[in-house]
């Protein structure tokens, strides 16, 4: 995939500001083609993790649907559509383009239904994502440890629907790195800081997407 210049520079000021994250640019970069494929094809992003992933999960959500560091002017036919519709005129004026992205584990019915009714453990990510998943679409699974079973749980499941599982953990990789279809491995002798490595990742890797589709800033 050949990147932009703006997405060349994204690149050049992660490895500028944490030089110790050059190795993890490649498998980022091959991530990033992968999403671009994924919503080319009007695909979804999924992403799951547990504690600090957990809320690193949501907020890689919240940067992708809606703007981040840049513009995201609404389609001009999806503008003209909602003229005449109720409050039409604000929602054109004021809504931005998203990105398709689900984090998974945040609806508490659907979640505690699940721990109350089926008896494997930890499997709620993996049924959310059975209900929703299609082919083409992308699941990113957090994890220090590479060792979460719910998040291999809802790996499997997004292979066997031919959607990819993309793993973002620390340098062991573990059981997830291992069945993992893209691996970034982050560097770190503790949890902390392999997430704040992770940070720095998933952050560029929102910038990335985002410059793709939207190169222009605020």
């Amino acid at each position: 995939m050949i990147l932009s210049d703006i997405e060349q520079e994204l690149v050049r000021d992660l490895e500028a500001r944490r030089p110790d994250l050059a190795d993890c640019v490649p498998d980022l970069l091959r991530l990033h083609a992968r999403l671009v494929d994924c919503y080319d094809n009007e695909g979804t992003l999924y992403t799951c993790g547990n504690g600090g992933s957990n809320a690193d999960a949501l907020h890689i959500v919240g940067e992708l649907n809606k703007s981040f560091e840049r513009k995201r002017t609404l389609p001009a036919e999806f503008q003209e559509r909602l003229a005449g519709l109720p409050y039409g005129e604000e929602l054109a004026a004021h809504l931005e383009a998203g990105l398709r992205s689900h984090a998974l584990g945040f609806n508490g019915a659907l979640k505690t239904a699940v721990e109350n009714d089926i008896p494997v453990p930890g499997i709620a990510f993996a049924q959310e994502l059975n209900a929703l998943v299609r082919p083409g679409d992308v699941l990113l699974a957090l994890s220090t440890s590479g060792n979460a079973a719910n998040c291999l749980m809802a790996m499997s499941v997004a292979q066997a629907h031919g959607a990819t599982a993309a793993v973002l953990t620390g340098p062991r990789g573990g059981k997830m790195a291992e069945h993992g279809d893209l691996v970034l491995r982050a560097p770190g002798a503790t949890t902390r800081i392999i997430q704040e490595a992770h940070i720095a990742l998933w952050h560029t890797l929102c910038c990335l997407i985002e410059a793709h589709y939207f190169p222009e800033m605020r």
